[in-house]
């Protein structure tokens, strides 16, 4: 009986472990990767901050291909991980029905929604923003011309562009906005090269400051807007790092906090962070600080402090049928 009392311990010892294993959240990061500069690197550093605060470890896994989707969100269930989060929209469908199979584990899904009671939905207000850098563009622009190039042409990538559109024209009623998709697939989200020719085309049609919500592809656009000696504006995360003095600002989409916030505390429903919820903003940096002068700030953040206080409706292209393209 002695004997079995040190593998009893062993035994409990390892189930102990499991159980901790067992109870890890995971982190499923979407095309491109969480070195993507961009959406789902801004994911990436919340999981990040978290785990540097808690000294807890996370599950991870970074979707390479469209098919990968359902069977990654199911093996972190299986493996009992919770939370789960997915970084991205495009992993609604696939979420949606893993989690009915697994009505007990949490899930979360960034910037997409959800409705299941097992679920919890983070969505962010794009296209107040997206305004916000519209009207930086409209001030600083010296041609009165402006660019956008959006990764994927769905809805969501409308959303910023129409954000944009009306920040600059609100502004400016008479300034132009070039507008070019880079693609209808999922791999515009990783096309630096084509985002780069999308760019140098709209500046060659006279704009001098462009827009790239484009997740990795945004990256060629900064660098062509660096060659050309234009001026470019980031997007999710502050991108203003990758060409300083390139870039104006960049329109954070704060996906790190969203993740975050799960990983301290999971609630079920759906969370929507605007610029009153520190959601979206722009970022001013040591790398963009000669760009925005003092009155330049002044004047942005009044437009901000009326679009929180309901002075100033930003339509939102997904809910009120504006920007017809």
């Amino acid at each position: 009986m002695k004997s079995s009392l040190p593998r009893l311990a062993a035994l409990t010892l390892v189930a102990a472990s499991a159980l901790v294993q067992a109870q890890q959240p995971a982190v499923i990061f979407d095309m491109g990767g969480k070195f993507d500069k961009s959406f789902n690197q801004a994911g990436y550093q919340g999981a990040e901050q978290w785990r540097k605060e808690t000294g807890k470890a996370y599950l991870e896994f970074e979707i390479s291909n469209d098919t990968q989707r359902v069977q990654a969100i199911r093996r972190m269930a299986e493996r009992g991980a919770s939370p789960i989060i997915s970084i991205g929209f495009a992993q609604a469908s696939a979420l949606q029905q893993v989690a009915k199979d697994f009505p007990k584990t949490q899930f979360a899904i960034i910037d997409a929604k959800v409705d299941l009671p097992n679920v919890q939905s983070v969505l962010f207000k794009e296209h107040e923003g997206s305004y916000l850098v519209g009207a930086f563009a409209a001030l600083v622009s010296k041609s009165g011309k402006v660019g956008f190039v959006g990764g994927m042409d769905i809805p969501l990538i409308r959303k910023f562009q129409c954000g944009y559109e009306q920040g600059a024209k609100a502004t400016n009623p008479k300034i132009e906005v070039f507008s070019n998709m880079t693609g209808t697939t999922s791999t515009a989200w990783n096309d630096p090269t084509r985002g780069g020719e999308l760019a140098k085309a709209q500046f060659a049609k006279g704009s001098d400051i462009v827009f790239a919500a484009a997740g990795g592809t945004g990256v060629g656009v900064y660098q062509a807007a660096k060659d050309a000696g234009k001026l470019a504006i980031g997007v999710d995360s502050n991108q203003n790092h990758l060409q300083p003095g390139t870039m104006l600002t960049s329109m954070v989409k704060r996906v790190d906090v969203a993740v975050y916030n799960v990983l301290k505390g999971w609630k079920q429903g759906i969370s929507v962070l605007g610029l009153k919820e520190g959601g979206v903003d722009y970022a001013l940096d040591a790398n963009n600080a000669k760009l925005i002068p003092a009155p330049l700030k002044v004047k942005v953040d009044a437009i901000k402090a009326d679009i929180i206080a309901g002075k100033i409706k930003v339509a939102d292209y997904m809910a009120d049928n504006a920007c017809k393209y």
